[in-house]
């Protein structure tokens, strides 16, 4: 009996080992894989290999020279110094090769993000930066708290209503500049107006010069569109030709950009004003200190951090949602188109953290940019490695480049944002929202329209009219009523409570129907189909 007993607890201790060591393999597998979930970059970088090198540079510096240029336009957009445009263009390219769950996605200023901004920082480098930060604290918020689902209530017809109207926006608003005219009001239909009133103040250089950017633009993307891929039997010849092609299509804003302002150098040198150029920049790479929570004016008052905020008003929640809405979508398209899954509060994680990290080095609010993000994926981009040299080309061109923006064409950088966001105006969008459910034109011709007064009217108008649409739908939901000497009432969603009231009335109508009729009848209990 005591053998048995003895070998009974070893048995017990033996199980026990083998248990705590299980439980110690399982909790060693769950913090790896909580620890890959938070630090995407350990997921790939052990994978890491020579070919993937070679093809994220490549993607890399094709995405810089596409970015450079691009970012410059848009902070005019923005109505800042165009420094801050590339201030604005390197913190997410190294913090999104970390924490990002999409190889595609380029992280950097937009168009519609430098629309939104302009709109409530009025210029003033020190409410933009601030504005980053605050946007950025919102959104890390919003990735901690799980709340990427509040995304999901801005529906399809709303976001491209806002596309459409910003696309439009941004466009005539650099009409002034391919015309050379000054002091045009930044309002919409200001901005219609006193540039046609203006018109016969057109600078001929910057109207030739502008002109003749935006047709070498569109040539280089249609030669680009209309190139075939190498087949393996071309001759060297061919090969060569189609690489020379897709590189003068890839990176047409950059030689556009560098070639206009070889054109005002020459001008400049020889004595002659003819263009409107972008003027002194800051140069060398951007101080890395705290945002500035006050601002001291040129008289000497000081506007306290809650004065700002104020000012800042909606902004704190129009910039933080627009970003998260434009950046996830982005990285949602990409991540089906090649077969790959992103983390949707992964992505609230890294934008937050890239806009925090970005007020500390002077960037204006930041997002997901479509036409960068393409360019990657076209190029063969394999991890998010790429970001980082595009992010070092962003420094170089601060550190070095700066003194040669002075002769940057603002009629050049008009054309490059301009083809930019042709492509965003999808008039196609009307057909299809017709044929698909016709109701939906209603946000989208609300946020559309609205957004012409003021892009933030129209996004809140958008949302009101879907949220109410949405309402409604579950005040009233479809009733499918049958009378076969049982009245019975089929729902074609749930039951909640603000449709309580309504069923009430449907059902107490056709009881008197029914009893009118000659058939009494008695209620069954409902048949819900969720």
């Amino acid at each position: 009996m005591g053998d048995k007993a003895e070998s009974e607890v070893l048995m017990d201790t033996s199980w026990r080992v083998v248990g705590s060591t299980q439980d110690r393999l399982r909790a060693w597998w769950c913090s790896c894989c909580t620890l890959k979930k938070r630090l995407p970059i350990l997921g790939w970088l052990p994978r890491y290999s020579l070919g993937w090198l070679q093809m994220d540079l490549i993607a890399g510096m094709t995405v810089g020279l596409t970015a450079v240029p691009q970012v410059l336009a848009y902070a005019e957009v923005a109505g800042l110094p165009v420094q801050y445009g590339l201030y604005s263009a390197f913190m997410g390219c190294f913090i999104y090769c970390i924490f990002g769950t999409s190889k595609d996605v380029t992280l950097g200023p937009t168009a519609i993000m430098s629309l939104l901004c302009a709109s409530y920082i009025d210029g003033d480098p020190v409410y933009a930066v601030l504005l980053t930060f605050l946007s950025g604290v919102i959104q890390l918020s919003m990735a901690i708290l799980q709340l990427g689902f509040l995304l999901d209530f801005i529906s399809f017809p709303v976001i491209k209503g806002f596309t459409c109207a910003a696309a439009i926006t941004i466009g005539f608003g650099q009409v002034k500049n391919i015309l050379g005219l000054q002091h045009i009001p930044q309002q919409f239909f200001l901005q219609v107006y006193y540039t046609f009133h203006n018109i016969c103040q057109t600078r001929v250089g910057d109207l030739v010069l502008g002109g003749v950017s935006l047709v070498l633009l569109v040539l280089l993307k249609l030669m680009k569109e209309d190139l075939r891929p190498n087949e393996a039997d071309a001759p060297i010849c061919v090969r060569v030709s189609r690489g020379i092609v897709w590189f003068f299509g890839t990176a047409r804003n950059a030689l556009v950009v560098i070639a206009a302002s070889c054109v005002a150098y020459a001008c400049d040198v020889s004595g002659y004003e003819v263009f409107t150029v972008t003027g002194k920049t800051s140069q060398g790479l951007p101080p890395f200190s705290a945002p500035p929570f006050t601002e001291t004016t040129w008289n000497g008052t000081v506007i306290p951090f809650d004065e700002i905020t104020q000012d800042l008003g909606s902004g704190l929640v129009v910039i933080p949602l627009i970003g998260l809405l434009e950046s996830i979508a982005i990285a949602k398209a990409f991540g089906s188109q090649n077969d790959y899954r992103i983390d949707a509060n992964q992505e609230l994680f890294a934008i937050g953290l890239t806009n925090i990290m970005g007020s500390f080095v002077s960037a204006y609010p930041v997002t997901g940019s479509f036409g960068r993000t393409a360019v990657n994926s076209q190029t063969g981009v394999c991890t998010p490695a790429g970001g980082v040299v595009t992010g070092v080309i962003v420094l170089l061109s601060l550190a070095y480049l700066m003194p040669l923006f002075y002769y940057i064409p603002k009629a050049a950088l008009a054309a490059v944002i301009i083809c930019a966001v042709a492509p965003m105006v999808d008039c196609s969008v009307i057909i299809k929202l017709w044929r698909v459910k016709k109701l939906d034109l209603l946000p989208f011709l609300v946020t559309f329209l609205l957004s012409f007064w003021e892009v933030q009217y129209g996004i809140v108008g958008g949302i009101a009219v879907s949220g109410f649409m949405l309402l409604y739908n579950i005040a009233r939901p479809k009733l499918k009523v049958s009378d076969d000497d049982v009245l019975v009432v089929a729902l074609d969603n749930g039951l909640n409570f603000p449709a309580s009231e309504y069923i009430s009335n449907v059902l107490y109508t056709e009881a008197l129907l029914g009893i009118r009729r000659g058939k009494p009848g008695m209620l069954t209990k409902q048949s819900f189909c969720f």
